[in-house]
């Protein structure tokens, strides 16, 4: 596929599953069984995933972990010293959500035990799960380091649905006090790798930059690094609380940046 044609193939599925979406929250069970048959029309969720899968080609944009393993450059002589990484007994823990591939750069780097999971598993070591259904921890060894949502939470059709889904990451991260972890890892982690289109912050009616780390700071997460290129927004998060916040404030569906010509992505907290 031409780099337009998976282009317009992420975008038209993305779209349907939107319109899906409020079709069921409206209660028209028909318009979203109408909606659904053309998502299968246009070749349904394995479709829309070899797209994604040919975007992370290296003549298309390349594979999105690549910008986490540039930023933990930094803390390797650490990872090094405590044996994270060559060989070593203990490695940190990494839940891979919507993985497509394993063998990306984080799976090659040797510094995770990676978890994959996605709602539509395409290879062997991916184990097709929903986030949002997977049982919670019974304990520390259950939980992860670090969390990758790499072009994940766009794909969640509803602005509560994505609050819903960032609160959640924090119930899967790993307390450091857990281990004996040095102070230049503790810098970082535990932590969110979070990746979104750009244009869901640069271009959206309802979320900006101020925003995005006000909601993220509400949830317990300080912004460690960020990176915005042309087509993408890369973020990572470092967990401060690992019990959800009760929030004296909501974060509702409201203007931020007017313009007939912005997209309607949101990220709402109850």
């Amino acid at each position: 596929m031409s780099k337009k044609v998976t282009r317009t193939l992420i975008r038209t599925h993305h779209n349907l599953e939107k319109q899906r979406a409020q079709a069921l929250v409206a209660g028209d069970t028909a318009a979203a069984l109408e909606i659904s048959k053309q998502i299968e029309q246009h070749g349904g969720i394995k479709m829309y995933q070899q797209a994604s899968l040919l975007g992370q080609a290296k003549d298309r944009g390349g594979d999105s972990s690549k910008v986490l393993i540039e930023w933990l450059q930094a803390i390797k002589p650490s990872l090094h010293a405590e044996g994270v990484v060559l060989g070593g007994m203990k490695q940190f823990r990494m839940l891979e959500v919507g993985s497509l591939s394993t063998s990306n750069a984080c799976s090659r780097s040797g510094w995770f035990e990676i978890e994959r999971i996605d709602l539509n598993s395409q290879a062997e070591g991916i184990t097709q799960q929903d986030f949002m259904e997977r049982p919670l921890p019974k304990d520390s060894s259950e939980q992860f380091d670090i969390i990758s949502l790499s072009l994940v939470l766009n794909y969640v059709p509803d602005a509560i649905g994505r609050g819903d889904m960032l609160e959640r990451t924090l119930k899967f991260l790993r307390n450091p006090s857990c281990d004996e972890t040095s102070q230049a890892l503790r810098a970082s982690f535990p932590s969110l790798f979070l990746v979104l289109p750009v244009s869901c912050v640069t271009n959206s009616r309802y979320l900006d930059e101020p925003r995005l780390e006000t909601i993220m700071q509400s949830l317990g997460y300080i912004k460690v690094y960020q990176k915005l290129s042309n087509k993408l927004a890369y973020y990572l998060w470092k967990a401060t609380e690992l019990v959800p916040k009760k929030r004296t404030e909501s974060f509702k569906k409201i203007g931020v940046r007017p313009g007939k010509l912005r997209n309607n992505f949101a990220i709402v907290l109850k």
